[in-house]
């Protein structure tokens, strides 16, 4: 009977017009299952807050789903699960399929913003042990003031042994703290941009306070700080420049607003896309095509370095994969005919901050995954266009499946990318 009263325009324009609506209502009938698999993302996000922990737990997941390493293996068939380990820092895992040379590729990163400590970090002053840091990725420094911290790390000691350090998540473990100044003593530094009212240098990490009882010993907190390595974990004041230790915020995800309709969590960029490509990946069934999840480390720097996408590691594994598949191509030409998508999180519209975008083009809390052309800055620099033929695809295959999308852009033309 509605549809009997609409108008011409009306139905003219329900056919024509972009249909703009939440998934909550389309995915309705799956709100348990949506509310289960946020709690399954929250337990792995909250417990691999670094990209070791995070490849760490899913190698363990992959063993556990039959996948064994790509070294293991003579010759690849179809229906083989395999995966490389790069380092402990990155990974790359594949279901082969039944027509090895087509390959669907999915690639995230598990590295995020975060403060790592400087070669020689230990220092006193002021009766204070503390720990000198130095930002790794974008963040804004003054956000990181004054929040409880977690310290995770590996070190190589002097004698060849490894040692890993984790302290401040769990409920009994002592945090580590930035001070920041109080807002007595704080009109000078109120008028400084946002960029600079905390600089690189004053990211700082309060690691002590309490005194050796020694009379003779100048620094007496550092060398009690010492001493505690030294009898907890056997390192000395050398090993600080044979080790990866990061510093990351003490706080577990947890839901936001009465709904429970978004999770608040440290490292989601990009470890929402890793964990759900991830996912994909285990639950993908027999196919067709080669299915290959590329997760890579140091991207928040620019992908530089040996476990960053711009090295050779996805090449070495492409050949590699060449090889023991026997299939008759390069890898360049396997790649050139490979559907992949370079997954990682995008802006959604914030209603307190709307001036930085263009409300036609941006995503929408809750519209459902954002499928965006391109990025890049200023004229589209440095993005990579998807071409209007794999829009079409892309968007046939999520409307094919019931799976909701949206588009958009990070941010009005000159402001984001």
């Amino acid at each position: 009977m509605a549809e009997e009263k609409k108008s011409p325009n009306q139905k003219l324009q329900e056919a024509l017009s972009v249909k703009k609506e939440s998934a909550w209502i389309r995915l309705k009938d799956n709100i348990n299952a949506i509310y289960n698999f946020g709690e399954e993302y929250k337990n792995f996000i909250g417990k691999n807050k670094t990209e070791r922990l995070c490849i760490r737990s899913m190698l363990e997941m992959l063993d556990e789903a039959g996948f064994s390493s790509i070294a293991t293996k003579n010759a690849l068939k179809h229906g083989d699960t395999v995966y490389k380990n790069i380092k402990g820092k990155s990974l790359i895992a594949c279901k082969i399929g039944s027509d090895p040379l087509k390959l669907r590729i999915i690639g995230a990163h598990v590295d995020s913003p975060r403060l790592d400590l400087k070669p020689y970090p230990l220092y006193e002053d002021a009766e204070v042990a503390l720990l000198k840091s130095h930002y790794y990725g974008g963040i804004k420094k003054y956000q990181w003031v004054n929040i409880p911290l977690a310290i995770h790390g590996i070190v190589f000691t002097k004698e060849g042994k490894t040692v890993e350090i984790h302290i401040g998540e769990n409920p009994d473990e002592p945090r580590f703290i930035i001070p920041d100044l109080l807002p007595h003593l704080a009109k000078d530094q109120m008028k400084k941009t946002g960029e600079t009212i905390i600089e690189g240098e004053d990211l700082n990490v309060i690691f002590a306070h309490i005194p050796i009882d020694d009379k003779d010993i100048k620094e007496k907190v550092k060398l009690n700080v010492l001493k505690y390595l030294n009898t907890t974990y056997g390192l000395i004041e050398e090993d600080f420049i044979a080790a990866d230790i990061e510093l990351v915020p003490a706080l577990q995800p947890v839901d936001i607003g009465i709904d429970r309709g978004l999770i608040a969590a440290y490292g989601q960029d990009d470890r929402a896309c890793a964990f759900t490509g991830f996912k994909a990946l285990i639950d993908t069934k027999d196919c067709r095509e080669t299915v290959i999840l590329y997760l890579a480390d140091r991207e928040e720097i620019g992908s530089m370095g040996d476990t960053g996408a711009e090295s050779f590691v996805f090449v070495n594994f492409m050949r590699e994969y060449i090889r023991k598949t026997g299939v008759s191509a390069s890898w360049d030409e396997l790649l050139e005919n490979a559907l992949s998508i370079s997954a990682d999180v995008t802006g959604a519209l914030d209603p307190t901050f709307k001036s930085v975008n263009d409300p036609n083009n941006v995503s929408y809390l809750g519209h459902g995954v954002s499928i965006e052309k391109y990025g890049g800055r200023g004229g589209k620099y440095s993005t990579s266009e998807a071409h209007a033929e794999y829009m079409h695809y892309l968007r046939t295959l999520a409307d094919k499946h019931g799976i909701p999308w949206q588009t958009g852009e990070q941010g009005k033309i000159d402001v984001g990318g």
